[in-house]
């Protein structure tokens, strides 16, 4: 059976073939970007026929129906959507103080944040040794819990109206959504929240970095970056251990203070706010700025500082208030000089308005003093001790003065500043103290002529203390600090000494002063009284009796 013979293909047919089939590849590649060409432009038409649409059904539909179209819409989303949405705002309605929650919820996200998202802001805190991370603006991440996930997100919304501003964000408003599916909303709504919200706090006081606060001129107040209080880091190194005062006052302090930190059933048992408020007193130099903090590193406490000056009103005294957290001791140093606040506030302001009539300048100046701070002790009083005190737990209202004699007793009553505690001059048991924080020493030869120089010489804690700073490179420092200390100790008795001569002396010439005033007071009263007779005897008329200083 004979085979057919086989066909071979030339070189000039395979070629053939090759050519058409690029022909055909290439028509069909340009027919493909046609295709995917008009796609796009009718889709570009679609999408720029639904914004004019929708421009047009903005400004031509009723403003009022608005409201219901976009009930209704939600209300059919909600068919076909299976999960909530929780939205947790930064600031309250008012816009005055930040939400709890939000700040709880920020610390919690903060824990996981830094693992999950790959969109994150970073800070600096806890001794400038450590950062903290936590999720930036429109960031998501997941959450699980008892085996249900959520998803958390880190939202912020502008003003829909624009404008131009020197503030331009100060209408931003932050806040985190929460998303779950519809059937878990009891464990969510119920537990799940309670857990972030407590664990949140837990967090917070973990990396919680103390601050020392000082409130800000009222028109910082609005704007952009408003804040009412400005604060740095506390790092200062003052303890109980290391304050120049007896050890028995020392111990009633720290016992008094432990005592409060404990007490918040006490407190709300008895139906008062959890506060105490406390009065240092005493002569410049004496510690009181070092007491308070101690307190605050016993305590762990916050410090909020009150410059009184440059608050305006009682309005914005309460104001700075409601901005404080607990945790804190807010303080207001030498009261006696922040404002008039003493207890001879009508009188001395009468005597001014008298010594200032007759003179435009000085009226002028008065006026522009009273306009600088309207403070007035009602408020301040109302601050420490009325309704709006409440604002807060656990808080300590701190007062200093070196002149107490001068403060209104309104002031400074129990109940308002419950404990009063003098700070005098350097006792021999301070001095000790004293001596073991800069020579690291207990005892020296030269102790004892110390002990005897202190009992007869006022010195404050602040002189002793810079004397028993070390000045020079010595072999033995420890003596030629007590050696300068022993010769300043003399130094002030002789010029204590000197200014008592100097006083006994003015004093005993002011009363030879007043004695020569009253004898020659007499003397001209006698001899008016000796012209009398006369002229009585002259004229033979007997001078009606003088009743209050009237002689009729």
């Amino acid at each position: 059976m004979a085979q057919e013979p086989q066909s071979f293909q030339t070189p000039q047919s395979f070629q053939t073939q090759f050519s058409n089939l690029q022909l055909i590849t290439t028509q069909k590649t340009s027919e493909k970007k046609m295709a995917m060409s008009e796609m796009f432009t009718q889709l570009g038409s679609v999408a720029a026929g639904i914004m004019f649409l929708w421009a047009m059904f903005r400004q031509y539909f009723p403003y009022e129906l608005l409201p219901h179209v976009q009930k209704y819409s939600h209300k059919l989303v909600s068919f076909v959507n299976p999960y909530i949405n929780i939205t947790f705002q930064e600031y309250s309605a008012d816009r005055w103080r930040r939400s709890e929650a939000y700040v709880a919820i920020e610390d919690y996200l903060s824990s996981n944040s830094s693992s999950r998202a790959r969109r994150l802001k970073a800070d600096i805190i806890k001794d400038s040794q450590s950062v903290a991370l936590s999720m930036d603006d429109h960031e998501e991440v997941t959450d699980e819990f008892q085996g249900v996930k959520l998803w958390w997100e880190s939202s912020k919304s502008s003003p829909k109206t624009q404008s131009f501003s020197f503030y331009p964000a100060s209408d931003e408003k932050r806040y985190y959504r929460l998303s779950f599916h519809k059937r878990n909303r009891d464990l969510i709504v119920g537990t799940y929240l309670n857990h972030v919200i407590k664990e949140g706090k837990a967090i917070a006081v973990r990396k919680r970095q103390r601050k020392l606060f000082t409130n800000n001129p009222s028109q910082n107040w609005y704007g952009y970056k408003r804040s009412v209080w400005s604060h740095v880091p506390f790092d200062h190194p003052a303890t109980f251990e290391t304050l120049a005062m007896e050890s028995k006052k020392k111990e009633e302090i720290v016992t008094d203070l432990t005592i409060f930190r404990t007490r918040k059933q006490y407190y709300s048992k008895i139906g008062k706010a959890w506060k105490r408020g406390y009065l240092l007193h005493g002569p410049p130099g004496t510690g009181k700025s070092s007491m308070i903090a101690a307190m605050a590193n016993l305590l762990n406490y916050d410090i909020y500082d009150v410059e009184l000056t440059s608050v305006k009103d009682n309005t914005e005294l309460r104001k700075l208030l409601i901005e404080t957290t607990s945790k804190s001791i807010i303080v207001i140093e030498d009261i006696d000089c922040s404002l008039d606040l003493t207890g001879q506030r009508k009188k001395k302001k009468e005597e001014e308005k008298e010594e200032s009539k007759g003179d435009p300048l000085l009226m002028k100046g008065k006026e522009n003093e009273s306009k600088e701070s309207k403070v007035t002790l009602s408020g301040l009083l109302n601050f420490i001790d009325g309704l709006w005190s409440a604002c807060g737990e656990e808080r300590l209202i701190v007062f200093t003065t070196n002149h107490v004699e001068k403060l209104d007793p309104a002031l400074i009553r129990r109940g308002r500043m419950d404990k009063h505690i003098e700070l005098s001059y350097c006792c021999f048991e301070a001095f000790k103290v004293l001596a073991k924080n800069y020579l690291d020493i207990d005892s020296h030869n030269l102790f004892p002529s110390i002990e005897r120089l202190l009992g007869e010489t006022n010195m404050t804690p602040a002189d002793v203390a810079e004397n028993l700073m070390p000045k020079s490179i010595t072999d033995d420092p420890e003596t030629a600090c007590l050696e300068d200390l022993i010769q300043a100790i003399e130094t002030a008795k002789e010029e204590a000494r000197v200014k008592a001569e100097k006083e006994a002396k003015e004093k005993e010439e002011e009363e030879e002063r007043l004695k020569k005033e009253k004898e020659a007071k007499e003397k001209e009263e006698a001899e008016e009284k000796e012209k009398t007779e006369e002229k009585v005897k002259e004229n033979g008329v007997v001078p009606a009796v003088k009743e209050n200083g009237v002689i009729s």
